[in-house]
């Protein structure tokens, strides 16, 4: 048993002296720099995040981080526009590089996708119709059968609208802008939604028709996804967050797209 022990060992050694350790599989860092393009999906409809001007251009907070990505790593940056529904999918069959689209951390996506460090929290806020004002304070007094409010599908903004105003008629869209257009011409009372798109609903289109409780009822971390696996770019990715959170640049990005409104001229 020893000696074949020893001959074991000895034509392990003499292989890996003869072949070296077996390659890794390329990652997607090094696909990146080999294209010379990262690309970024994304869902284009959801402000301030993403979103579409009138020139047909996407522009938006992941954007501009996209764009500083891209330099980063000396590549250009290609935008691949994606439906919400089949975002995850269209990330697991390589699609795209990195998912950016103001998608919330959730126990269940990251069964199926890895997550960055997040970059920014949010939680879920009110767009209430402005007849209710004074009956309506928070999400609990919502939560009654007489009431109807929305969501879009498949958002973190129906989940929480489900479980925590279940006793109200909830109605599902297929889009942000539907939902809050229904809540503006009375259909429904309350749009249940992120707060950075609510907020600026409010000032596109809400005013004078809606009022925003803006004060977040959950608690959501945003933050970039990439295919499973994928550690070297996960931690470059949380490498480089952290460096533009220290030297101003999320800063000066979080002010254009969350403190100033300028942006929202390019709508009009």
């Amino acid at each position: 048993m020893k000696k074949l022990l020893m001959l074991v060992t000895a034509l392990c050694i003499a292989s890996l002296l003869t072949f070296g350790p077996a390659p890794a599989d390329a990652g997607t860092l090094e696909e990146i720099l080999k294209r010379g393009t990262l690309r970024v999906g994304m869902e284009p409809g959801y402000m301030p995040f993403e979103l579409t001007n009138q020139k047909g251009e996407i522009i938006g907070f992941d954007v501009d981080m996209a764009q500083r990505m891209a330099k980063a790593m000396g590549v250009k940056l290609e935008l691949v526009s994606t439906a919400w529904d089949g975002i995850i999918p269209a990330l697991l069959t390589n699609k795209f590089d990195i998912l950016m689209s103001g998608m919330t951390l959730t126990q269940e996506r990251n069964m199926k996708i890895n997550f960055a460090e997040p970059y920014i929290i949010i939680g879920q806020t009110i767009l209430l119709r402005k007849e209710l004002v004074g009956q309506i304070k928070t999400y609990k007094d919502l939560n009654d059968p007489k009431y109807k409010v929305g969501s879009k599908l498949g958002t973190t903004g129906e989940q929480a609208t489900k479980r925590m105003i279940s006793k109200a008629k909830y109605i599902s869209y297929e889009t942000e802008q539907e939902g809050v257009l229904e809540a503006v011409n009375g259909k429904i009372d309350a749009f249940i939604y992120d707060m950075p798109y609510n907020a600026a609903a409010i000032s596109q289109r809400g005013q004078g028709k809606l009022v925003h409780l803006d004060q977040p009822f959950t608690f959501e971390p945003i933050a970039w996804a990439v295919r499973k696996g994928d550690f070297d770019f996960t931690n470059w990715l949380n490498n480089f967050l952290n460096q533009v959170k220290k030297d101003g640049t999320y800063d000066k990005i979080y002010t254009k797209w969350f403190v100033d409104d300028a942006w929202l001229k390019e709508l009009q």
